[in-house]
């Protein structure tokens, strides 16, 4: 067991229930928010170990949060991985701008995604 707190950030429920499945299993503790408001709030108040952060999210995209977090002393520490459909060029580029420690390319692999977790958060 990790006991290490990871926040979810992500609108779609099926993507949500599977990466806290994941994590779950494998002894994180999973705190979830379906939208930016909420992740950021929750981000304030538990100050979890890692934050996975859906790019896509209706009215405050997660780029936006990501660097509403990296402004506020009390987050700007807390690694921020965005999880994205849109891996493309230049993407990359815009993730990192925003204050992302790196990303996860979403349909996020079952048998790889814990690994890639624990990996960030030896960073």
């Amino acid at each position: 067991m990790t006991g290490k707190k990871i926040l979810i950030v992500d609108d779609n429920q099926m993507n949500m229930e599977l990466a806290s499945d994941l994590l779950g299993v494998n002894g994180y503790q999973v705190f979830q928010a379906g939208n930016a408001k909420t992740g950021i709030d929750i981000a304030k108040k538990e100050k979890p170990d890692l934050i996975l952060m859906d790019v896509q999210l209706p009215g405050m995209d997660g780029l936006q949060a990501t660097s509403i977090l990296k402004e506020d002393v009390e987050t700007r520490d807390i690694p921020v991985i965005a999880l994205t459909a849109h891996a493309m060029k230049g993407d990359e580029e815009k993730i990192l701008e925003a204050g992302c420690a790196g990303y996860i390319s979403k349909p996020i692999d079952t048998r790889k995604f814990p690994g890639k977790v624990k990996d960030f958060l030896k960073r």
